[in-house]
């Protein structure tokens, strides 16, 4: 396995915007450095009533999936520079078409059990399609090969269809994120706590308990908000907000008690997802 060309190592992915990369991980803004503590509570559309921690791609479950419960190999930080998550490093032929993973050693999932290539290549299987080709390589490393060549692979399983799972039970909702799954009704509410001990500790995950409640109707959820029923919620694109709630990003609205790193996230609403980890109380 070489390196190929430069865009599709690893390292050519990481611009000279690390370092702010770096404080945007650490969430230093211009609000100050972030405290831990709190409920965080939002309301959410794109709930149904037949979602389960393996079906359902509304915003709702994507938020769960994503933004609490589980990781992805890799993700796209607010100033779009990618960074690994369960992957510290991957690396392709020359052409992006035969790819390798080195994944985090020692992570475990919520129940304790630990995180191998096994988990990754069964979560990785029904996601990238029959065409890729997914061989482990010892426990901490897998080899993908693609029936097309992908430079952007790794930028794609940054989404939030390529969540790891764990092979021993995929329906439920196990994973390795910084929140514990700890009360879950389809299409209403999911409750979360902080996980006691993650590797993005003193980087994110500031929040001591996130509670996702569903709300279909946008100008309830303003409601919710202005009444300090919920602390952000997502708003349709050209929604004017609400009196008391803060716009922070393109389609989700925040009351001002909520402080978040300088940079924001829009390439998809909360802060790609992720708003439960990367924001605080400030």
């Amino acid at each position: 396995m070489t390196k190929g060309r430069p865009q599709l190592d690893r390292r050519a992915l990481f611009s000279s915007a690390a370092a702010a990369a770096l404080l945007a991980a650490t969430g230093v803004s211009a609000a100050g450095a972030p405290r831990q503590g709190g409920r965080f509570r939002v309301a959410l559309s794109g709930a149904m009533r037949s979602d389960t921690w393996a079906q359902g791609d509304g915003l709702f479950m994507q938020v769960a999936r994503q933004g609490l419960i589980f990781d992805t190999l890799t993700e796209l930080a607010a100033d779009g520079t990618l960074r690994g998550e369960l992957a510290v490093d991957w690396r392709s032929d020359a052409l992006g078409h035969v790819w390798q993973f080195d994944l985090r050693p020692d992570v475990l999932f919520h129940d304790g059990a630990r995180v191998t290539a096994r988990d990754v290549a069964f979560s990785l299987r029904g996601a990238l399609g029959s065409g890729a080709v997914i061989t482990e390589r010892g426990k901490d490393r897998l080899e993908i090969t693609l029936d097309e060549p992908d430079a952007g692979l790794p930028l794609r399983l940054s989404a939030p269809e390529f969540i790891i799972r764990s092979a021993h039970a995929p329906m439920a909702g196990i994973g390795t994120g910084l929140y514990q799954l700890r009360h879950f009704a389809a299409g209403q509410q999911v409750i979360a706590t902080r996980a006691a001990s993650h590797y993005k500790d003193g980087q994110a995950g500031w929040f001591d308990e996130v509670e996702l409640v569903s709300i279909p109707a946008p100008q309830v959820r303003v409601q919710a908000l202005e009444e300090y029923l919920v602390d952000a919620a997502d708003l349709p694109v050209g929604h004017k907000g609400c009196d008391r709630g803060l716009m922070v990003a393109k389609g989700c609205a925040a009351n001002r008690d909520l402080a978040h790193p300088a940079q924001i996230g829009t390439q998809r609403s909360m802060d790609n997802l992720r708003a439960a980890e990367r924001w605080w109380f400030g």
